[in-house]
């Protein structure tokens, strides 16, 4: 190879199934370079990771930088590599200009001649380093005289593989598709929702208020009631819907019973947050048996924490509900604490939102009638995301009977 600048890369993992390998090749020459094998290792059983090691020939340092970039969220690292290089935050939530920004997967830095794991994994944030360890930080939190890992070397990215066994996520190999049977996506959530629960993890439901408007609350409040759900994170809207569901019979003034327009019904949702607000809240309105029913209600019951993020549309909102952003994303992050499985039902907002907080390994299934919503979910990672384009009401439905015993 005789292009000006020279690095040796190395990768390893599940590089062909995953088809991170050709991607790798592709990268390369997508950005100008050249590649030579040096050495290909491949994996024999599911649980032996392949190793590649790769010479790659560039003209310009400029070149090598951006190339390098890309590789690295590919999981491709130096293959002898110095400490990431520090620098000092000289005032607060103000970063030098050439700071890593994080990926939700999972990642090591090289620092003391050591690989530190990068602790609070989420994309779209800067790594602060201190005491030997290594963690995420937004940049709203950064405070001055912390050290931030800049530049990309020492840096080594783990991308997720794609599962191999047969009952995890395996069927996230058909992609987004309408033509996916709902009753074969339903089965195959509930196998993941009872995977999760047996390993100790959380399984939480991010829901928009279609799920009221389709009649999916009580498909919802059963697996509350019934343990299979263990945190709700939505936004006022799918509260105050759901509190109106439950103490008129309607959603946005619609008769649940028919979908008849109920007369003066357009007036039932601030009739839903006025009676709360004359309860003292949520958990007094259950406790004082005004509120008996719906999700928010199973909540209460069962101690499953909900957080409910405002918005600028909002009315009322519920007393519940969180009006400051940056409170509202961490309450969501804090909920995301030994999560394994984030059910993704009927909201694009609340949804991606989510998916930017989480780590790479947290499984998502993204359900929507509107396959561009569950795209966009399922684009964020390799074996992270799967989306089921269906009714939301019917897959709830669907869901709590394959869950639930008569």
């Amino acid at each position: 190879m005789s292009g000006a600048f020279h690095e040796v890369v190395e990768a390893e993992g599940h590089l062909i199934d995953s088809h991170i390998m050709e991607q790798i090749f592709d990268t390369v020459v997508e950005y100008g370079g050249r590649f030579e094998v040096e050495q290909f290792r491949i994996g024999r059983t599911n649980s032996e990771a392949s190793y590649l090691r790769l010479r790659l020939e560039a003209q310009e340092a400029g070149q090598m930088e951006r190339m390098l970039q890309q590789l690295l969220g590919l999981g491709c690292s130096a293959a002898d590599p110095a400490d990431a290089a520090l620098a000092v935050v000289e005032r607060d939530r103000s970063a030098p200009d050439d700071f890593y920004s994080s990926t939700n997967y999972r990642t090591l830095v090289r620092h003391e001649q050591r690989w530190v794991e990068v602790e609070n994994q989420r994309m779209d944030a800067l790594i602060v380093v201190a005491g030997g360890r290594a963690e995420c930080r937004r940049l709203r939190d950064l405070r001055a005289g912390e050290r931030v890992v800049v530049g990309m070397r020492g840096i080594r990215v783990l991308p997720e593989s794609k599962e191999r066994d047969r009952l995890a996520f395996a069927f996230m190999s058909n992609g987004v598709s309408s033509e996916r049977q709902a009753e074969t996506a339903v089965r195959q959530t509930a196998a993941l929702i009872r995977q999760t629960l047996e390993q100790g993890k959380k399984v939480l439901a991010v829901a928009g208020p279609v799920v009221i408007h389709t009649g999916g609350a009580a498909g919802l409040a059963a697996l509350i009631r019934h343990g299979f759900v263990q945190g709700v994170l939505s936004g006022n809207a799918l509260g105050v819907h759901d509190i109106e569901a439950a103490l008129f019979g309607t959603s946005l003034g619609l008769r649940l019973s028919d979908g008849r327009q109920e007369e003066h019904g357009h007036r039932n949702h601030m009739r839903a947050i006025n009676a709360i607000y004359g309860c003292g809240g949520v958990r007094q309105a259950v406790e004082s048996g005004r509120l008996r029913s719906g999700v928010l209600y199973e909540c209460i019951q069962a101690g499953v924490p909900f957080v409910l993020a405002g918005s600028l549309r909002d009315d009322g909102p519920l007393p519940e509900t969180i009006t400051d952003m940056n409170q509202a994303q961490d309450a969501y992050a804090a909920e995301l604490k030994n999560a394994g499985l984030v059910l993704c039902l009927g909201s694009m907002l609340h949804s991606i939102a989510t998916g930017n907080m989480a780590p790479s390994w947290i499984k998502f299934v993204c359900v929507d009638i509107n396959p561009a919503v569950a795209t966009k979910v399922s684009d964020r990672g390799t074996g992270q995301a799967v989306g089921v384009v269906a009714d939301v009401g019917l897959f709830l439905d669907l869901l709590a009977k394959a869950l639930v015993k008569a």
